[in-house]
């Protein structure tokens, strides 16, 4: 429990620190969240990916707002909410960062919805989100996801032009904001911890704390690669693979890594067949691994899966006799193939070729895209056509 006179130093002291948060680089994603609706705003997205800056550009005055992660608020209760009916102004909307940290949060968002007072919360653990929001705030909320700096939010933080050579620095770098105005390594060599740490030790009182780490630093250093749980368990001498699922589980609620099913029909075997696995963020995944930046290949096909995330949520890899990188699917059709190659050469053209058409003839799409690092071609192969596209066009 916090006295009232605590929070309200607490509060006005976390307006004074929302002022100084750079907000000069307006994030894609505030375009499309609808400050005049009625439903209920959610954010949510891996620590450090400006959740918070994007809060306050939905923001036309600086009130209204508390974070939940300031260690000062580690004493409130679901009931000091009532607090602050005499420490807000109503007339403007409410803004709770961090909001997963409260138990039983969604009580109050489901009293201002219902007294019409519009709420703005963000979190970072998707389970926790999603666990209340399915129990008392269905039909009330939208929720959008909020990702570090996309290509484009690069290129204007960062005052570059489009390019072959600005985008090879957003795959060095990334697109933690904090990481790209500091550069030191340590900023998201911290950041990883402090995800294990909070994120999910701490929050399923982990034992194997160890295994843990081991398994997180695998996953992110094979960012793009197919990954069998069963040879994991194998490789970290592990009794069995439920704790490594579960661990998995754990690390794709808090954002670090996404999972990429193979494409099927069949729903049993998308479940069955071993997942591609993505990171965050390239530069993530070089601080916090050992291999990761080496295979530029892979860098890319991060890169390009991370963009059609911010969009798509049905994203699958293709593989029967040959393979394709990503087959995306909208409304239940299936709308693209992309096949990721940062230079087709004559060497490797065939396999790519020969994997993104048998995935066209597989979907019934008459067009194909293969990514590249700074190539561009179109061509038509078996009555498809193959269009190559260098990354940094494609993500504009």
């Amino acid at each position: 429990m916090l006295l009232k006179e605590t929070l309200r130093q607490i509060l006005q002291k976390q307006q004074e620190t929302l002022r100084t948060l750079r907000v000069e680089v307006e994030r894609t994603l505030r375009a499309a969240i609808n400050m005049h609706g009625k439903h209920i705003v959610i954010l949510s997205g891996i620590r450090r990916s400006g959740k918070s800056t994007l809060m306050r550009q939905l923001m036309e005055e600086q009130i209204n707002f508390l974070d939940f992660e300031d260690p000062k608020t580690a004493a409130f209760e679901l009931k000091d909410f009532d607090k602050l009916g005499d420490l807000f102004d109503w007339q403007h909307p409410c803004f709770f960062d961090e909001i997963q940290n409260i138990p039983q949060w969604e009580r109050y968002i489901r009293y201002l919805h219902d007294n019409h007072r519009k709420a703005v919360v963000t979190g970072s653990n998707a389970s926790l989100l999603s666990r209340e929001l399915g129990t008392k705030l269905t039909g009330r909320y939208l929720s959008y996801e909020v990702f570090p700096f996309s290509y484009q939010e690069f290129l204007i933080f960062m005052k570059l032009e489009p390019g072959a050579d600005s985008f090879e620095k957003y795959l060095e770098h990334g697109g933690f904001p904090e990481y790209l105005e500091d550069k030191d390594p340590l900023t998201l060599q911290n950041l990883f911890n402090d995800i294990l740490a909070r994120d999910i030790i701490v929050r399923h009182n982990i034992k194997q704390t160890k295994l843990l780490e081991q398994v997180a630093v695998f996953l992110i250093s094979n960012s793009g690669k197919i990954v069998s749980l069963n040879k994991l368990r194998k490789l970290l001498d592990v009794k069995s693979t439920n704790t490594l699922s579960q661990y998995l589980s754990y690390l794709e609620d808090c954002y670090m890594v996404f999972t990429v099913p193979k494409y099927s029909y069949s729903i049993r075997k998308q479940i069955v067949n071993p997942k591609k696995i993505f990171a965050i963020d390239t530069g993530f995944s070089k601080m916090n691994s050992l291999s990761f930046s080496k295979d530029e290949g892979r860098m890319l096909e991060t890169s390009v899966f991370l963009c059609l995330r911010r969009t798509y949520r049905d994203i699958y890899y293709f593989q029967e006799s040959h393979e394709c990188d990503f087959i995306v699917k909208q409304g239940g059709n299936t709308v693209q193939a992309i096949q990721v190659c940062a230079v087709v050469t004559e060497e490797n053209k065939d396999r790519e070729f020969n994997g993104l058409i048998e995935a066209l003839h597989e979907c019934k799409l008459t067009e194909g895209f293969i990514i590249t690092k700074d190539q561009e071609e179109t061509l038509v192969i078996d009555k498809k056509k193959i269009t190559l596209v260098p990354a940094w066009k494609w993500m504009k």
